[in-house]
């Protein structure tokens, strides 16, 4: 990766949507060029996906959306709870982290009920000693 390809990735963090034309001419380069840019990255694996990031609130499908900070017990190993823990509903993010935790999960869940369900499930079939759980309220904006 050089100076434009960090450029390019910083444009797309901002506007994944962006036009490979309106991209190339932010970046020096024509639609063409910008386009195999991306192209490369995407196949190098170092754009791993676009996705659409919706504020909770506005998203009354999933219910509430939860963060939750998760030790694992010491008889569970990093793979076992990864492999346990992506099969479990509403699961949409794992993240192992620094800290005082060993994993931060994004997940959505109906209702308080199904909260309270998913939470025992990591207790009872991934692994999870101790979490600690947040609800998102709302996303601010990105500009």
């Amino acid at each position: 990766m050089d100076r434009l390809d960090r450029e390019i990735l910083g444009i797309l963090q901002e506007d994944a949507r962006i036009s490979y034309r309106d991209l190339g001419v932010r970046v020096g380069l024509s639609a063409n060029a910008a386009g195999d840019r991306v192209r490369r990255m995407r196949r190098d694996g170092v754009i791993r996906g676009f996705t659409v990031i919706v504020d909770p609130a506005a998203d009354t499908r999933s219910g509430l959306v939860v963060f939750i900070d998760v030790t694992l017990r010491l008889d569970t190993t990093n793979e076992e709870f990864e492999r346990s823990v992506l099969m479990l509903p509403g699961i949409t993010e794992v993240v192992h982290v620094t800290g005082g935790h060993d994993y931060l999960l994004r997940a959505t869940a109906a209702d308080p009920g199904a909260l309270d369900s998913l939470l025992r499930r990591l207790k009872r079939e991934a692994g999870v000693a101790h979490s600690n759980t947040r609800i998102a309220l709302r996303a601010a904006p990105k500009h």
